[in-house]
Formats: structure tokens, C-alpha cells, sequence
């Protein structure tokens, strides 16, 4: 990249320490270029507030603040849900997101005529190659700055230095610094006390969980929902029609007061690594249940098997920043197909941290009482079961067969022969 020719960049600009730092580092290091900040608004809420004071003070020319929550939800949040997409048992909520913005960043980048697009994502983490992959699907000839690739400074701690060096105001401080994420999927939180994976998250600690508490601080009594849904979407909650994003944000609002969708893992990153995480994500957590309920009685069983196997693949490319390719595309396919009468109502009861299924309707459902009872009567002759089982466990009846023989002939023992 040949630095003297950079004289507009476009900055993905959250308010956060990275990208508040980056702001001033550009200007020092880039020929005190133009730079253009772009936030995508996903549902961050209160972080965007007074974001654009703090862009221009810190020496941006102008900030973008793009709503891109029906576009994050409808195109990328339910095509995951109607997937099962569940990367060791993380929901996606940062990795579904970054495409979204990436996309967002790109077009404002073409539209401004910038030479250069800027990202604040460290050189360890997972997001620099979804924002990077996306980038490259739909401006493949942008230079990219990844500052963190570049400059010296190597923690957070002295990302704070800089910033206090050059005057950018922070609502952070060195005590309360964990490395967070948030969208109305989900709060993610790494770092500090974190890293060491022999100790609790502080859960019940003020200030810590965000978008709920703990289940030790849910209600004594259980809260019940029902979730409708068309073809695999929720369309409904509690009867009342609403779109997916407004059911998203209720079912947040329920579910964190209950201790809904708290996990702690350990997973392993794209870049070879594995690393810590808590996840907040009360909504997706229930919709991901729910959804699944209904499928138990929807879907048949060579479907659905199959359909939890390409979940797996989907989920890695959506973890990996595949989000733009064919595989992901033709997968996607093959899902929509597989959601065509995946619909109906699904009853849960929320307690204390868990969510117990209590009652699933469909039109479309496979389950027949009158089949599976173990009552008298219905369709089902029980004498039918003597010829399945001939016929299935054929195979083995001829193993066996041929053990023996080979044993009677050559003293050979199998482990199908008694000796």
C-alpha cells in the first residue's frame, strides 16, 4: 500500500477504544488524511449516544450512522435461526453481525470515494477476517488499514495511554475494561478476570450483566410465552403479532429477567487459538429453543438429522466470515426448503435460567397420538415389528453366520462366536 496516496479513509467507528484511538493515529500516520467515521447501528442502543460529538472531536469529518437492524435481523439473525447455526454452543451474535456492518462500511466507502477502508480489529481475533472477507466480496480492490497489524501498541492498557496522551475521552477505565460487543442478539464480554479460565464470572456483581441477572436473581415463579411461527420465523409472541426485531427485543426483556441465556465457554477461534467468553443472549436463546421444539414435531427424521449436520458447516462459515460465499448461499437453500411447514405454536416456561418446553401445536406436525400411544387400538400392529426386524438386522444375521462357518473351518474365533 503506498501510504502517499491515501487521502480519504473510511473508518468502521463504534465509539468504543479501538476505533476512538484509531481516529488520531490515522491523521499521524496516514498523511493527516480525511477520515470519514461509519457506525452500523445493530441494535447497540446507548453506545450510540453522543457518538457523533465524540467522532468529530476526535478529528473525524463527518460520521455515517447507519440503522441496520431490520437488515441484521431479516437477512442474517433469521436465516441462522432457521439453520440451527450454533458454533460450540455460541449463538453467533458478533459473527453474524460483522458482515451486516462490513456491508454497510463498503457501500458508504464507494459511495464517499475513500481510498481506503479503516478497521479496529485486533490481529487476534476472529472479526478482522469476517470484516476483511466481506470487504473483499464487495470492493475487492480496496486497500484495507488494520492498525492493530501495524502499530506498536500491543494491550488494551496501552491503548489507553495513547488515548489519555491525546486528550480522546473514554467511558472506560483500566478497573472495568472488558473487551465487550453488543447488538440486540446478544453482550459479549473477554478479558480481565476472565482470562483465567479457573474463575466464576462475577455475575451477580453490579454492573457486570447487562442485559439480565443471573439465575440466582430470576423470580421465584416461572414466566410462560408462546411463540408463533410462519415457515420457520416468529411472527407472534404471546399472541400478539409483532416483526421478528420487536420479538428479539421483548423476548430480551423477558428472558434476562428470568437468567435466561448466560454462557461461559471456552471456544476455539478462527486464528488457531482458544479463548474465553461470556455471552449474554436472552432472546436468541429462547427463539433457538423454541424454534427447535417445533421441528421435533415438523421435520422427519432423515431431515432433520441432516439438517442438524449442515448446521455444524453453516455455523462455521458464519463464525469464519463465509457469510458471502456459495456454500453458505446453497446451505441456506437447502434450509428454506426444509422450513416450508415449519410452522405452528410453541409454549415454554422460563425459570431461574431454564427453559422448559410446555406445549407444542402444528397443522403440519408428524407426531400422531393415535400412533404412538400405548394404548389399544390405532394403525400400529405390533406383530408388524417381527418382519422389520428380520429384515433390518439382516446384515448382522449373515456376519454372524459367516463367523461361525469360518471358525467351524479354521478354528478362527470372531467376537460374534462363543468360545
Amino acid at each position: 500500500m503506498d501510504k502517499s496516496k491515501i487521502k480519504k479513509v473510511v473508518l468502521a467507528y463504534s465509539g468504543g477504544l479501538d476505533t476512538s484511538i484509531i481516529i488520531p493515529w490515522l491523521k499521524e500516520n496516514y498523511n493527516n488524511c480525511e477520515v470519514i467515521a461509519v457506525s452500523g447501528n445493530v441494535g447497540q442502543a446507548d453506545e450510540l449516544e453522543g457518538l457523533e460529538e465524540k467522532a468529530l472531536k476526535t478529528g473525524a469529518s463527518k460520521l455515517y450512522v447507519l440503522d441496520l437492524t431490520d437488515e441484521y435481523v431479516d437477512d442474517y439473525i433469521m436465516p441462522c435461526l432457521k439453520a440451527g447455526a450454533i458454533y460450540e454452543e455460541y449463538l453467533l451474535g458478533t459473527s453474524h453481525a460483522r458482515p451486516c456492518i462490513a456491508k454497510g462500511l463498503a457501500e458508504i466507502a464507494i459511495k464517499e470515494k475513500a481510498d481506503a477502508i479503516c478497521h479496529g480489529c485486533t490481529g487476534k481475533g476472529n472479526d478482522q477476517v469476517r470484516f476483511e472477507l466481506t470487504l473483499k466480496h464487495f470492493c475487492p480492490d480496496m486497500p484495507i488499514i488494520a492498525p492493530w497489524r501495524e502499530w506498536d501498541i500491543k494491550s488494551r492498557e496501552e491503548e489507553i495511554d495513547y488515548a489519555e496522551a491525546h486528550n480522546v475521552p473514554l467511558k472506560i477505565n483500566r478497573e472495568t475494561n472488558y473487551s465487550k460487543d453488543k447488538n440486540l442478539w446478544h453482550l459479549s464480554h473477554e478479558g480481565l478476570d476472565l482470562e483465567d479460565t479457573g474463575n466464576e464470572p462475577m455475575y451477580d456483581k453490579p454492573g457486570f450483566l447487562e442485559l439480565g441477572v443471573s439465575p440466582v436473581k430470576a423470580p421465584d415463579e416461572p414466566t410462560y410465552i408462546t411463540l408463533d411461527f410462519e415457515q420457520g420465523i416468529p411472527v407472534a409472541l404471546d399472541g400478539e403479532k409483532m416483526s421478528a426485531k420487536n420479538i428479539i427485543l421483548k423476548l430480551n426483556e423477558i428472558g434476562g429477567k428470568n437468567g435466561i441465556g448466560l454462557l461461559d465457554i471456552v471456544e476455539n477461534r478462527l486464528v488457531g487459538m482458544k479463548c474465553r467468553g461470556v455471552y449474554e443472549t436472552p432472546g436468541g436463546s429462547i427463539l433457538y429453543k423454541a424454534h427447535s421444539v417445533l421441528e421435533s414435531i415438523c421435520l422427519d427424521k432423515m431431515t432433520l438429522h441432516e439438517k442438524q449436520r449442515l448446521a455444524i458447516t453453516y455455523a462455521e462459515l458464519v463464525y469464519n466470515g463465509q457469510w458471502f460465499t456459495p456454500l453458505r448461499e446453497a446451505l441456506a437453500a437447502f434450509v428454506d426448503k426444509t422450513q416450508e411447514k415449519v410452522t405452528g405454536k410453541v409454549r415454554l416456561k422460563l425459570y431461574k435460567g431454564n427453559m422448559i418446553n410446555a406445549g407444542v401445536w402444528s397443522d403440519y406436525s408428524l407426531y400422531s397420538e393415535e400412533i404412538a400411544t400405548f394404548g389399544e387400538g390405532g394403525p400400529y400392529d405390533q406383530k408388524d415389528a417381527d418382519g422389520f426386524i428380520n429384515l433390518f438386522g439382516l446384515p448382522t444375521w449373515v456376519r454372524a453366520k459367516l463367523d461361525e462357518t469360518l471358525y467351524e473351518k479354521k478354528g478362527i474365533n470372531f467376537p460374534s462366536v462363543d468360545k
